[in-house]
């Protein structure tokens, strides 16, 4: 499964809480259209480590962040956590 199915969130694949966002795989100001939902926490994780110009290259490509060491630390140590946890999100 790769977070399409409705109820998931697309990065850490947890079910979603009551607050999901909707990410543009490439950001909207690069003319990208299509979202995907994701935990609040899971979106801040990703424009925390990634670029606008980053994301319009590869941000469509959840493997591409995946490989990424901290998104990967991060989905890691996400995976237990309940679906509306909330923390601070550090930056790169």
């Amino acid at each position: 499964m790769n977070g399409e199915a409705a109820g998931t969130c697309w990065l850490c694949e947890r079910p979603l809480g009551a607050k999901v966002q909707l990410h543009h795989l490439v950001p909207k100001a690069k003319g990208g259209r299509q979202t995907v939902p994701l935990h609040p926490i899971c979106h801040r994780a990703i424009h925390a480590n990634f670029s606008n110009a980053e994301l319009a290259r590869k941000g469509g490509d959840r493997k591409h962040l995946l490989a990424s060491e901290p998104i990967a630390r991060f989905v890691e140590w996400v995976k237990g956590k309940p679906p509306d946890f909330h923390a601070p999100t550090r930056s790169r």
